[in-house]
């Protein structure tokens, strides 16, 4: 039976480690074995059942720069600490003797995790047959100098067999946020976009003809849902319903649900029938990250984007500028976020429908278990 492995840290949302999981799944159900290797806090809300999770001592990053990492306590993440999560990774690798590595985003991000990524890639080399891929999103932060765009290339070259880009190049392709140059595009192998299990429809009508807003783990969402309250109350007693993420969400919610006094909101934690209350609202608010994207292009359901844009970050504005302009989303700038452009533009996606997806691929996962399995059956 043929192992995979995958190395996987998310230092801010868990949108990394939620991919992961059901590339995971995938392989799990074309009869492999999967073995799932975690950096970041646990996510205990993610479904890992049937494979091996590996739990490291975790990390986080202190805020969005990624270059400064914080351990479970808050404190400074140590050399020490760091030190043995590479111990950790090497000796798992040992014990489970994969067939095939990836490694979630490294070499083309997680540059601040470059030691065990790089120390992972020593003790796969030593495997013997082991096929090795690098996975990414449709969206990748740019590089910030040529310098490391080389770098990047010069890992790729030595250490990998290709990489899985988890997009459709008709809808998003890699160039649209970093250069591909000759040495790179041979190596892409494009799977199509990572969509969650389809999840049945769950009992009940909550989230009927509602408004419904996520922001991830809250933190860096604070703000979009301060503007939902107020954009509720513009609008003719429609349900906002907000979906608050994160471990401090009963807290926030409290707060919100105080703020929001006789307001048409209602703040609760984050559901695990999310998605299958997409369905039946009437239009979804939320931030871009690729998780939020796809979810919303598979229930269909018309929305309006708010990308995240903090420190520089353009990941989501990329997604959300393309998505808009493909399928009809509407699109705020953070910087132009205020009540009543956003209660405007959810009336608009009301009235506008959800979009037409027909042929957008959204098997990625299953591609991907294809793909891998063909490569490992060919070198066997």
């Amino acid at each position: 039976m043929k192992r995979i492995t995958i190395l996987v840290t998310h230092l801010l949302g868990s949108g990394h480690l939620s991919r992961a999981l059901t590339l995971a799944h995938a392989f799990l159900e074309a009869g492999m074995q999967a073995q799932v290797i975690s950096g970041g806090l646990p996510a205990r809300h993610l479904e890992s059942s049937g494979v091996d999770f590996v739990q490291l001592p975790p990390v986080r990053s202190d805020g969005t720069q990624f270059t400064r990492l914080l351990d479970e306590r808050g404190a400074e993440a140590s050399d020490e600490l760091l030190g043995r999560r590479s111990q950790l990774i090497a000796a798992k690798l040992r014990a489970f003797r994969p067939h095939c590595v990836i490694t979630e985003l490294f070499p083309f991000g997680r540059r601040v995790l470059h030691r065990e990524f790089e120390a992972a890639l020593a003790t796969a080399a030593l495997l013997p047959g082991l096929l090795v891929f690098a996975s990414v999103r449709d969206i990748l932060a740019p590089p910030s100098s040529r310098k490391k765009m080389e770098a990047t290339e010069s890992m790729l070259r030595q250490h990998y067999d290709g990489v899985l880009v988890h997009s459709d190049p008709e809808v998003l392709p890699l160039q649209a946020s970093w250069p591909i140059t000759p040495a790179i595009a041979g190596m892409l192998r494009y799977t199509g976009f990572i969509a969650a299990p389809g999840q049945p429809d769950s009992a009940g009508s909550d989230g009927y003809g509602e408004i419904l807003v996520t922001a991830g783990g809250g933190a860096v969402g604070r703000r979009l849902f301060e503007t939902a309250i107020e954009a509720a109350r513009l609008g003719g007693g429609r349900r906002w319903r907000l979906l608050v993420g994160g471990i401090d969400a009963a807290a926030v919610c409290a707060r919100l649900n105080q703020a929001a006094g006789e307001a048409p909101v209602l703040a609760e934690p984050a559901r695990h029938d999310y998605r299958a209350m997409l369905k039946r609202c009437a239009a979804a608010v939320g931030q871009c990250g690729y998780n939020t994207a796809i979810d919303w292009l598979q229930a269909g359901v018309p929305g309006v984007f708010v990308p995240f844009a903090e420190a520089g970050e353009a990941e989501q504005t990329i997604r959300a500028d393309w998505l808009g302009a493909r399928f009809g989303y509407g699109v705020i700038a953070e910087a132009n976020l205020d009540p009543e452009t956003l209660s405007n533009r959810a009336e608009a996606a009301i009235l506008r429908g959800g979009p037409d997806v027909g042929g957008l691929k959204l098997d990625g996962a299953l591609q991907t278990s294809r793909l891998i399995h063909a490569l490992l059956e060919g070198r066997a």
